[in-house]
């Protein structure tokens, strides 16, 4: 499908070096939306940045940062400002999945989590808030998503602080659409099912691990492309439709 309406648009994408972000920033630049790709693996970062320009010429800047700091956001966004200016489009899709039984108490683990599922979005959100509100006020569209979880109202054994964080995620998608809304600037929360993605491999509970794979062979599982397409035509939307809140799931899945 052809989202033509998304050109000429400047986008941030976290967790770019994989996944559902690295999906996403394809799809955007092959449209013609400059791409800022952030996450922590340079390397990654630059090979993706270089396989974007070299595809009928699309705009894309490798931006090495961990959300998990914020001086490394900020200097993140004072180097996306500079090459690309104000950007209207902003997608947080850096996350960790680390399930483990609550009792066994990995406390590094709920922290990181915590860092990158929930802080590290906010910083994100405060780094680029401003020109999400400047574009729309210049009346063109501006459009946050973050990407969540359906483990955030659907309750899976051991997957409770993983769920917690992206239950957090889901309401503060809806209470920041309450606050950017008025002001003309879209929300989106997106709450995928099974996606086949790197986040299955940081499981580090061979149980878990087994699980997972278990339900992927059953059930069958959605690809970070199709993620990157729902958000293409979400982003591409007349700038007076919000598609708020969407949940997408392999049809196997109940």
């Amino acid at each position: 499908m052809l989202y033509d309406t998304l050109a000429g648009r400047t986008a941030v994408i976290t967790g770019a070096a994989s996944g559902m972000g690295a999906a996403t920033a394809r799809l955007l630049a092959a449209q013609g939306v400059r791409v800022a790709l952030l996450a922590r693996r340079a390397e990654r970062l630059e090979e993706l940045a270089a396989k974007i320009t070299a595809a009928d010429g699309g705009r894309a800047l490798a931006v090495a940062a961990d959300v998990t700091d914020q001086a490394s956001v900020d200097a993140a966004a004072d180097l996306v400002h500079r090459e690309f200016g104000r950007v209207d489009l902003v997608v947080n899709a850096a996350g960790v999945m680390l399930p483990n039984p609550l009792e066994a108490g990995r406390a590094d683990e709920w922290q990181r989590m915590l860092d990158t599922n929930v802080t590290g979005a906010l910083r994100v959100i405060r780094a680029f808030t401003a020109d999400l509100v400047a574009a729309a006020a210049e009346g063109r569209t501006a459009d946050l998503v973050n990407i969540s979880s359906i483990g955030a109202h659907i309750t899976f054994p051991h997957y409770a602080v993983y769920g917690a964080t992206k239950a957090a995620l889901t309401h503060l998608s809806a209470s920041l659409r309450t606050e950017l809304g008025p002001r003309d600037v879209r929300v989106t929360n997106i709450e995928p099912g099974l996606t086949d993605s790197e986040l299955a491999g940081h499981v580090d509970n061979a149980e878990l691990s087994g699980q997972l794979d278990g339900m992927f062979e059953a059930l069958g599982g959605l690809s970070s492309d199709e993620i990157a397409d729902l958000i293409a035509y979400t982003t591409s939307r007349a700038r007076h439709i919000n598609l708020r809140q969407l949940v997408v799931l392999p049809t196997r899945q109940a």
